[in-house]
């Protein structure tokens, strides 16, 4: 078994390895991408025919580009997708032709307040065609006939989505989702694909093949493109979302902000409770946030058909830096560091997860004589915090509590009043609640 902290050290090199791909919602990029994951986990690889019917969304054409360029009069490229994935604006139909400048701006896109930055645009359901470039090039163009070509094809393909699975001892599940749909950007969506794909390692490595049984909960990850795959996703397994117990959904992980939990649409799911319990008990700063339906697909997991306890983790939200859906959120705008950190808080929340456990109270007339059990020692007037939290297990353990509610309504640490809990299992003065 590999150890967390060799499996964590992977994952900027998986980042660095995946930042010159050029993904969109559909095609090769995204298959390329999936085949690098491969390397670390046993993942699947999912098909779905464009044109296939996903609710009230229909899967799109599948859109490859094999170059893309402007060119000036004098041969020289001023703008080549070859330079940057981000130049081109994804989705973008086949172009060859010859543009005035006047003409040529109505399809070019940059940031005045940024003029170093490339933007990321897209037209995925809108047929239409565009370049991004920096504000200081577009200034730098001048007046003349400029040749645009766009070697682009739109074909009867499919949708790519890669799923692993975790069999635990029974069929409720914990799901991690990530999107997968972003070109040449770190934070959004590299680091979260990269820090699910090491965490999956991490549990692959532990509880895989004969040890899964030791898993209270199944574990799925899917990796989709934003809201078309999440929507595809849901269509063709809306009979599994019923062993959905926790899920988050997890991108923006290797930026310098603080941790920012969304809750799901419910507000009061397991997952509403363990992610800042978790994250309280991490010392590390953190913000709580309502449930709101924008932002990545846990809108689509929330959605009042479903209302899945799905929240979202991520370090500073989406919109909310400038360096967002740009070129400049690249290979030295995350840490490797930011990235580890958060693969320890996921661990975290499975193994808070894991052990979260409701109990009832055996011997529930009295408090049990705990000394001829060998588990109290202290003496009289001078309790310690391990007889106290067994005291608060006994008294809480009415199952209706579970071990994080005991934690917080004790204020002693989870895992002291996990280890309490587990020697009075052990002395037949609790009973699990499946």
């Amino acid at each position: 078994m590999t150890e967390p902290v060799a499996i964590k050290k992977n994952i900027f090199p998986l980042v660095k390895s995946l930042y010159p791909l050029n993904r969109s919602i559909t095609g090769n990029g995204v298959r390329q991408t999936l085949k690098q994951i491969q390397d670390y986990i046993p993942l699947q690889i999912f098909e779905v025919p464009s044109g296939t019917k996903v609710f009230d969304w229909e899967v799109p054409p599948e859109w490859n580009v094999d170059n893309a360029f402007i060119e000036d009069s004098a041969g020289n490229k001023v703008v080549d997708f070859k330079e940057h994935n981000l130049h081109l604006v994804s989705y973008s139909e086949p172009v060859n032709k010859t543009l005035t400048l006047n003409e040529l701006k109505k399809h070019l896109h940059s940031l005045p307040g940024h003029p170093d930055w490339i933007p990321y645009r897209t037209a995925y359901y809108k047929r239409d065609w565009g370049f991004c470039l920096t504000h200081n090039r577009l200034q730098a163009l001048k007046e003349g006939n400029y040749k645009v070509v766009i070697d682009s094809s739109f074909i009867e393909g499919s949708l790519t989505y890669g799923e692993f699975y975790l069999q635990g001892q029974n069929s409720r599940e914990v799901l991690f989702s990530t999107h997968i749909c972003h070109p040449s950007m770190c934070n959004d969506n590299l680091s979260g694909m990269a820090v699910m794909t090491m965490l999956a390692k991490y549990l692959n490595d532990l509880y895989g093949k004969e040890n899964s049984a030791k898993l209270s909960y199944s574990y799925r990850f899917i990796f989709i493109p934003a809201t078309i795959g999440a929507i595809t996703w849901l269509a063709k397994n809306e009979d599994k979302v019923k062993n959905i117990k926790y899920g988050l959904v997890t991108s923006l992980l290797g930026d310098k902000g603080n941790f920012t939990y969304k809750k799901s649409r419910r507000g009061d799911s397991p997952v509403d409770k363990v992610v800042p319990f978790v994250l309280q008990n991490s010392g590390k700063k953190f913000e709580v946030r309502e449930f709101s339906p924008y932002g990545y697909d846990e809108r689509q997991f929330c959605s009042p058909g479903f209302n899945l306890p799905v929240g979202r983790l991520t370090r500073t939200p989406n919109g909310e830096f400038p360096e967002y859906h740009t070129s400049a959120d690249n290979l030295e705008f995350i840490s490797s560091g930011k990235l580890e950190e958060a693969f320890d808080v996921f661990v975290k929340i499975i193994d808070t997860i894991e052990a979260n456990k409701k109990y009832l109270n055996l011997n529930p007339k009295c408090e049990p004589q705990l000394g001829k059990r060998g588990l109290y020692k202290s003496v009289a007037g001078n309790i310690k915090e391990y007889e106290l939290a067994l005291l608060w297990v006994l008294n809480l353990s009415d199952g209706k509590n579970d071990l994080v509610d005991i934690s917080i309504k004790s204020g002693i640490d989870f895992k002291t009043i996990s280890k309490a809990a587990n020697d009075l299992l052990n002395v037949n003065l609790l009973k699990e609640i499946k």
